[in-house]
């Protein structure tokens, strides 16, 4: 039986690498990889984020570099719909905004929109995601195939929780909105 599981393993192995995929990549980022690991540093405590460069690499590598450059410090939570979402990451506050960099093409995944997912926010071009991000409060099955994911909450969903709810009559615009105090990529903590 020992010897079945040895070809199994070994032949799982081989696709991957014939996909052209190691066995890592295939299950996406270690929960400890500190390179792929974003902390939002907000006044309820911090929050994880286990960034899937294996989803989406070129809106992870731009979450990292804006994080690196210091853009998403201070930013608030524009928009935040109880029972759906909270969205960040416009310097403007007014979820018009972004950063100076061009816009992203679309890294679609069959991963599924669940509580504590974090996706790119975009216009209605599906290639027009820039800076901004959003956390699942709930699960949120009809964004599955149209957004993309570049990672979820490892731990901090109870900060998530605290942040300031939007009015739902202002498609939950944030009066006075709390801010991300400090972003940063777990691998610079110094």
């Amino acid at each position: 039986m020992k010897f079945l599981a040895t070809i199994g393993l070994a032949a799982a192995l081989a696709f991957s690498i014939l996909a052209g995929t190691s066995a890592a990549q295939a299950a996406g980022p270690a929960k400890d990889d500190a390179e792929n690991t974003l902390v939002i540093t907000t006044k309820y405590g911090d929050i994880d984020i286990r960034l899937r460069p294996d989803l989406a690499p070129n809106h992870v590598a731009r979450i990292k570099e804006l994080a690196r450059e210091g853009f998403y410090d201070g930013v608030v939570f524009h928009r935040v719909i109880e029972g759906f979402m909270a969205q960040t990451g416009d310097p403007t506050g007014t979820g018009m905004g972004g950063s100076k960099k061009p816009d992203l093409k679309a890294e679609f995944s069959d991963e599924s929109f669940k509580r504590g997912t974090v996706g790119m926010a975009r216009a209605q071009d599906p290639n027009s995601a820039n800076s901004q991000f959003f956390i699942m409060l709930d699960d949120g099955d009809f964004l599955n195939g149209q957004y993309t994911v570049v990672g979820e909450v490892s731990s901090g969903m109870d900060v998530v929780d605290k942040i300031k709810k939007g009015d739902p009559s202002e498609n939950g615009s944030v009066e006075n909105p709390d801010k991300m105090l400090k972003v940063r990529v777990a691998a610079d903590k110094k």
